[in-house]
């Protein structure tokens, strides 16, 4: 069987854009995989973060995966820093990586912006770590959003560099990336040119896998629109970036075509598209989210599961990693 990895910041504030471009995802891909998911608690420090916000959100990040039902018993549930290797795997990337690939990566020139002198070095060696915890496992496929498929082209060029290097042809696997559904990049409800993102400073720009119903119904029917009418074919959304996003969230949520979606609401007003696309919000979202509160108030469970998770990670990652190390030359104990 194939095996996915596929990893979540823990940066807390997880919002409809993390659900509907992964853990949903996730969810769906259970019975054909194999599956590795991993909360990265070392890719969030790239920038800085309270250390109890951040053991606070890891916490909330698996609760919602668990909720959301990736099967913790079949599957593994992790977070990053409980096996070593995926650092010491990213040193070594770290080394077979070339500068000239790191400075074409678009998102950290985003992220930093005009302050990239003053950006942390793993904020900008990101993309190496990604690919250790990628091929840390040889896994066959990543699940990845359109932001991140330029990592896994790295990712892939990392791998055949190594297996060239050091001559051992077809070691790493070429990880394929796997992009779902109707809305695999969820755009602000204040912008829909911009990702939906926690960093926005307003509330209203994005839906939280923690508001309730009446907040969730609030920021929909406040979210963005124009004055046109909803459009009648895929046509009628060019250059309306706030409608194309609010359509794809209502097909993605009720898992109908976005086609399906437009031909339902083809020349109708918004008033009544918002309240359905509210009323589908909280018949999905609801039930997740209430057992999420339910795990966050069993922290003891939550931390278990991430502990087996990574026992069971290790088990995978350690005989590879021995293999990589003596591949490079390193000696052991």
């Amino acid at each position: 069987m194939s095996r996915i990895f596929s990893g979540i910041q823990s940066t807390g504030n997880l919002h409809l854009g993390n659900y509907l471009g992964a853990v949903r995802n996730w969810v769906q891909l259970q019975d054909d995989y194999e599956c590795i998911f991993c909360v990265v608690d070392m890719h969030a420090i790239t920038v800085w973060q309270d250390p109890a916000a951040l053991k606070a959100s890891t916490r909330e990040v698996a609760a919602a995966m668990i909720a959301s039902g990736v099967d913790a018993k079949k599957h593994i549930i992790f977070n990053q820093s409980q096996v070593s290797g995926h650092a010491e795997l990213a040193w070594i990337f770290n080394c077979v990586a070339r500068l000239g690939w790191l400075n074409r990566m678009t998102q950290f020139k985003d992220k930093a912006g005009k302050n990239k002198e003053n950006a942390s070095v793993g904020l900008y060696a990101y993309p190496n770590l990604m690919a250790a915890d990628i091929l840390l496992y040889k896994a066959t496929h990543v699940p990845v959003g359109e932001d991140q498929k330029q990592h896994l082209e790295l990712a892939r060029d990392i791998a055949a560099k190594f297996n060239h290097d050091y001559g051992v042809e077809d070691f790493f696997p070429q990880p394929e990336p796997m992009i779902f559904g109707a809305a695999t990049r969820v755009m602000s409800l204040k912008d829909g040119t911009k990702k939906m993102s926690k960093s926005d400073p307003s509330e209203l720009s994005r839906i939280t896998m923690t508001d309730d119903a009446d907040t969730i119904a609030k920021k929909i029917r406040k979210a963005k629109t124009d004055t046109e009418p909803l459009p009648e074919t895929k046509d009628g959304m060019e250059g309306r970036p706030e409608v194309s996003n609010l359509l794809g969230i209502y097909a993605a949520l009720s898992d109908v075509s976005l086609e399906d979606t437009i031909a339902k609401f083809a020349g109708k007003g918004f008033g009544d598209f918002k309240k359905d696309l509210a009323d589908v919000a909280v018949e999905k979202l609801g039930p997740i989210q209430d057992e999420m509160r339910r795990l966050m108030d069993d922290q003891a469970y939550v931390d278990s599961v991430l502990r087996d998770g990574a026992e069971r990670a290790r088990a995978i990652s350690e005989p590879i990693l021995a293999e990589i190390k003596d591949t490079v030359g390193f000696l052991r104990p």
